[in-house]
């Protein structure tokens, strides 16, 4: 009997192991992957059997569940047959160098998160979310995918939460469909930095989206935001840098907003009561607009704001003043038109009778209106009573316009009037009374109708109309009480259902420079990185990947510390610029913060990277992406001592084109607009494709909104200094500009900015470059005489020279602005290209922006705030840190 119970269990025993031992029915889809991927190092994919890999998940059935791959370090391409992995869940490959196509995930029912964001997908698939209905999160951000729309195929994922595709070359109109009827569990939309165009769908208005980034579209999202009115469940709305217009909303019902920056719009009319009595705002940016009326205050506790009067058209600087009586009558006949951007753009102050500042279609006879054409200006909407407050009018035109409704019987009281034309609109309705030729109605042919294609009937039928058009109003009454009613019930079963999550990923991530700074000092504790998904550096861990800083190790020496090579036990590459201790406080501590401040709210391929930085003790270092190719400089001008060969004329144009497209961001697409103050070719780095990055970037400052500067204590790099800034102090924009167009001059001729050992008339690069582009007969012998020239190349190089000439301008309103520069250079580009490219560069491909998505709550960053203590401007030693460059 014990033999036979001992046989049973010998048996089950077997039958178990045989169970087990089955490989996995994805083993062949699994195996394709990892032979089409290229791992480091220090991660790989080793084994038969899938389930025991790193990243790698399955369930009891050795089916895989889950792929998290994110942050390896992996390259090559992902396979085509991922969609026949039927248990997978999660799918994260976030944070590597893939390139290819993103392939289709068709058909993976069991899938809830897809994470592929930052890297380097060229295309994806359209079919990808076809039948993904438990999908929740979706992170494609920062891939430079080949143009593309938002695919039908996700409307099959109506469990979806977050749906994040910034900066990743998405193109046409955000689709109808993005709406809650499709999505009622939507919280997170992030579409920020990409080419959509079009008008906010009108789906939009039963959303249940919170978060709504739409800033930083190349082709500008337009229309009226209206819209947002009925998205009552928005807490973050980012509007930034698009072409909406039209005035703000009533927004008393999105009682949980905290943050809405609508910045760099032509945004019209006054700013609602409904808006600035809500209690739930912590930032408001409105800056850069057309908004109309007194500058408004908000009545929420320790609000930030950013309004600037100057930069809209209010009619006084001081919030909360109200604005001249006939200012206000004039707001309001545009309020019947819609506020039209014309309008706005020309009604500035106080004053519509004003010698200083004309008000378009106003005239005046001392402090009186007498006056009102607007005849052929495409006005819409209807006539407003209002005019019958300006008891002095004379005149009013209001012909060849697009104008509907009635006119008021309020103009007959104004007894000054002696023409009222309102000939070719589309007027219907009675007329009313005017003395003998004063009303002029010509080309309206509903006139006199009770609408527009409607006769004039009796008092009896008219008598019948009004009695069906108020049952028709009740109905119609009943009928939306009902919808609502239902919408509303619907939402809380919905958020029964889909309870919010929440994660300490996102709070990770609310960090500012100041409290880092502060904690580190107080606790002793190790810096942490930029990125919250990457591990914290210890001077422990730098020392180790640095040899101690030992001196072979080292790649430049400035003002404020030294610049060593690194290599991290993961193999990964890095430079880090240790502060000297005699500088760890004043400017050098000041210059250091900044550098922090600066490039954790912005992100580009054409700046350089900080991959983190270490606060312990008296140690302040910062952690660098590692530039092989080490500085410009190195290659235009040190070329023969440092054993390299002279740049051609098409990788210098490639490398003008990356600086351009990285300083442009730094001025306009950035969350923020930050001036450099100190570009040079030592401050441009080069990678192993011999792509540019611009670094240093302790002395940058807020830029000033407009035309107006910032007075600062010089710094910077004497030779790239514009004539203003080293006159004044005082600093735009276009002292960047002005530096870059030092930079083109060094790339055109091979010659320094400032040479101390040519003579005096030729020590300055900048005046002689002038001189000799002047005389174009001689202009050649200024070409470096290691470019190679032709016909092409010259026609390339003279259109260059003319651009750093107007770069170089000695008044900066005669400087183009870098979003002009990078176009130009750009269309070069794409006019002529070289018959050779050795370092595989795409010319039909710009780098894509990287912009990081804002995910802090109370981050200045969010509404472009002029003054940031964490940034300082301080005069300091030129600081060559990268001069002899990383890598030489």
């Amino acid at each position: 009997m014990k033999m036979t119970i001992a046989k049973v269990l010998i048996c089950l025993l077997c039958f178990i192991a045989l169970v087990y031992a089955q490989p996995s029915p994805d083993l062949a889809t699994m195996n394709a992957l990892r032979d089409s991927l290229k791992f480091g190092k220090d991660f790989s994919w080793t084994g038969p059997d899938p389930c025991k890999w790193s990243g790698v998940q399955c369930d009891t059935s050795n089916r895989i569940t889950r792929i998290q791959i994110g942050n390896k370090g992996i390259s090559g391409t992902l396979t085509s047959d991922l969609n026949t992995l039927s248990s997978l869940t999660v799918f994260e490959v976030m944070g590597n160098m893939l390139t290819g196509a993103l392939p289709s995930l068709a058909g993976l029912t069991a899938l809830e998160t897809i994470y592929a964001h930052d890297n380097s997908f060229t295309s994806i698939s359209v079919d990808i979310f076809t039948g993904l209905t438990s999908l929740q999160h979706v992170f494609l951000d920062d891939n430079p995918f080949s143009p593309w729309e938002i695919p039908m195929s996700l409307k099959s994922a109506t469990s979806l939460v977050d749906f994040s595709a910034a900066n990743c070359s998405l193109s046409g109109k955000i689709p109808e469909f993005l709406g809650g009827q499709t999505f009622p569990s939507l919280q997170k939309l992030r579409l920020s930095s990409n080419s959509l165009s079009g008008e906010l769908p009108l789906s939009f208005a039963d959303s249940p989206v919170q978060t709504l980034l739409l800033n930083g579209q190349k082709q500008k999202l337009n229309g009226s935001i209206s819209v947002l009115q009925n998205m009552t469940s928005l807490t973050e709305v980012s509007l930034q840098a698009n072409a909406f217009s039209g005035p703000l909303p009533d927004m008393s019902r999105l009682v949980s907003l905290t943050k809405f920056n609508v910045r760099e719009n032509q945004l019209t009319g006054l700013v609602p009561s409904s808006f600035t009595e809500l209690q739930s705002l912590a930032v408001v940016n409105l800056t850069n607009n057309l908004l109309q009326g007194s500058t408004p205050t908000f009545k929420a506790k320790n609000i930030a704001t950013d309004i600037t009067p100057r930069l809209n058209s209010f009619c006084l600087d001081s919030p909360g003043v109200p604005c001249d009586p006939r200012v206000n009558i004039l707001l309001s006949i545009a309020e019947a038109f819609g506020y039209p951007v014309r309008f706005a753009q020309s009604w500035k102050g106080n004053d519509p009778c004003s010698s200083k500042n004309i008000w378009v279609g106003i005239t005046c006879t001392g402090d009186d209106i007498t006056v009102i054409n607007f005849k052929g200006m495409g006005l819409n909407g209807a006539i407003s009573p209002r005019f019958a407050d300006l008891t002095s009018l004379r005149v009013i035109n209001l012909s060849q316009n697009n104008l509907t409704g009635v006119i008021p019987q309020e103009l007959t009281k104004l007894s000054s009037l002696t023409t009222l034309d309102v000939s070719n609109n589309q007027l219907y309705g009675k007329v009313p009374v005017f003395g003998p030729n004063v009303l002029i109605t010509t080309g309206n042919p509903d006139l006199g109708k009770d609408g527009p294609g409607h006769a004039s009937g009796s008092f009896g039928s008219n008598a019948g109309k009004v009695v069906g058009s108020v049952f028709g109003v009740v109905l119609g009454l009943l009928l939306i009480g009902l919808i609502v009613f239902l919408v509303v019930k619907k939402r809380k079963l919905n958020r029964k259902k889909y309870p919010q999550k929440h994660s300490g990923e996102e709070d990770a991530l609310k960090i500012t420079i100041d409290n880092l700074c502060a904690g580190g000092s107080e606790s002793g504790s190790n810096g942490l990185l930029v990125e919250a998904e990457n591990p914290v550096k210890s001077i422990q861990e730098l020392r180790e990947a640095t040899d101690n800083f030992n001196e072979k190790n080292i790649l430049g020496r400035g003002g404020f510390g030294i610049v060593y090579k690194g290599e991290l036990q993961n193999g990964k590459t890095i430079a880090v610029k240790r502060m000297e201790s005699s500088v760890i406080s004043g400017k050098g501590l000041d210059e250091f913060k900044s550098e922090i401040a600066v490039l954790t709210k912005v992100r580009h391929r054409n700046l350089v990277r900080l991959e983190g930085y270490c606060f312990e003790g008296n140690e302040r270092l910062l952690v660098y992406e590692y530039m092989p190719q080490g500085t410009l400089s190195s290659h235009i001008l040190h070329w023969q001592e440092e054993g390299l060969k002279p740049l051609e004329w098409s990788r210098r144009l490639i490398i003008a084109t990356d600086v351009a497209k990285g300083v442009e961001y730094l001025h306009s697409q950035a969350q923020q607009s930050f001036i450099h103050r100190d570009l040079k070719s030592t401050n441009i780095l080069l990678g192993d494709d011999m792509r540019a990055r611009v670094a240093d970037f302790g002395l940058v400052r807020l830029a000033p909104e407009g035309t107006q500067s910032v007075e600062t204590k010089i710094a910077g790099t004497f030779g790239y200094l514009a004539p203003e800034y080293a006159v004044t102090g005082r600093v735009t924009t276009k002292v960047d500009v002005y530096s870059f167009g030092v930079i083109l001059m060094e790339l055109l001729t091979g010659r320094k900015a400032l040479d101390i050992k040519r003579s005096e008339e030729d020590v300055h690069l900048a005046t002689w470059f002038r001189r000799m582009f002047i005389n174009r007969d001689s202009f050649h012998k200024a070409i470096d005489a290691t470019i190679e020239t032709n016909e092409e190349t010259l026609r390339s190089i003279n259109k260059v020279a003319e651009l750093a000439s107007h770069c170089s301008a000695r008044e900066p309103h005669q400087r183009p602005d870098m979003s002009h520069v990078a176009n130009v250079l750009a269309s070069l580009l794409d006019q002529w290209k070289p018959d050779e490219d050795i370092y595989g560069i795409d010319y039909d491909t710009p780098p894509p922006l990287l912009e990081m998505i804002e995910r802090t709550n109370n981050d200045s960053s969010f509404f472009g705030d002029n003054s940031m203590t964490s940034i300082p401007s301080r005069p300091r030693q030129i600081d060559n840190t990268f001069q002899s460059g990383q890598g030489r």
